[in-house]
């Protein structure tokens, strides 16, 4: 019999370390919990859920990422403003049988979408 995984962390390459976990600490209201050189892992996204790591990596982000974050906001619109103010971005909106949710990106590039929880 087969033994599941769990997921730990979610890793986040980044070139600036210091202003990622700057960033997605303020958006998701996390901590920085344990340094290493290169590394930073962060406190756990939600009681029993992963943490969110950063990895410093030399070269830059190249096309779509593979993997990303869906985030719930109870009010989207001031959440997106704050991921603005921040220096991330706006990249589109989406609407699916009724259903909203806005691509937004990191300072780095990196996707990740917000809806209003279900």
């Amino acid at each position: 019999m087969t033994v599941p995984a769990h997921v730990g962390a979610a890793m986040i390459d980044c070139n600036d370390l210091d202003s990622m976990v700057a960033f997605w600490g303020e958006i998701l209201g996390l901590e920085p919990k344990v340094r290493y050189p290169g590394y930073v892992f962060m406190s756990r996204v939600s009681a029993g859920g992963p943490a969110l790591a950063f990895q410093k990596v030399a070269e830059p982000r190249v096309g779509k990422n593979r993997i990303h974050l869906d985030l719930t906001a109870a009010d989207p619109a001031a959440f997106i403003t704050r991921v603005i103010e921040l220096g991330g971005s706006r990249v589109e909106d989406h609407e699916m049988d009724g259903f909203h949710w806005t691509v937004l990106s990191d300072p780095e590039g990196n996707v990740f979408c917000v809806s209003e929880p279900e």
